[in-house]
């Protein structure tokens, strides 16, 4: 078994590199294989997500195994941004905290001990970026999350 490593477009990915030139020598049908991972990844459309094809050289089978994109994309997908500002201390977009909190539980299984920490995890990431949440610096409610004020959201 061969594991290909790439990163495409959510729902765009193409014949071309890195596809191609990784599965040609394996004999595997290009097309259908690119199919496959457009319509697993479809729901990550305008992110970059990481992908693994397993490939058996022998018979030509394959699985692939869909990553989750890197908390960025999402954030940049939630605020409707291209990217994040270049000083930290700019507003490049905002997001609700509802929203993190989703993000938070969809990245649960890599990150923080438990939702709470996955979501200061994510408002780091927020706090990088320049981004604001419900129109706060994303310090300002990390610090309200640990002082518990939004307890209520990570139930359920």
């Amino acid at each position: 078994m061969k594991t290909i490593d790439v990163i495409v477009d959510g729902g765009k990915a193409s014949a071309g590199p890195p596809l191609a030139p990784a599965l040609a020598p394996m004999g595997v049908n290009i097309g259908q294989v690119v199919s496959k991972i457009n319509e697993a990844t479809k729901d990550f459309a305008g992110m970059k997500v990481p992908v693994k094809i397993h490939v058996d050289p022998k018979t030509k089978q394959y699985t692939i195994e869909v990553g989750s994109p890197q908390t960025a994309e999402i954030i940049k997908k939630e605020a409707g941004i291209e990217k994040g500002a270049g000083n930290k201390d700019a507003a490049a977009g905002n997001v609700s905290l509802a929203r993190l909190v989703v993000v938070s539980k969809a990245k649960r299984n890599s990150l923080g001990k438990d939702l709470k920490e996955t979501l200061k995890e994510v408002l780091g990431t927020c706090v990088s970026m320049g981004v604001t949440i419900d129109g706060k610096n994303a310090k300002a409610m990390i610090k309200e999350v640990n002082e518990g004020k939004h307890d209520s959201l990570l139930k359920g």
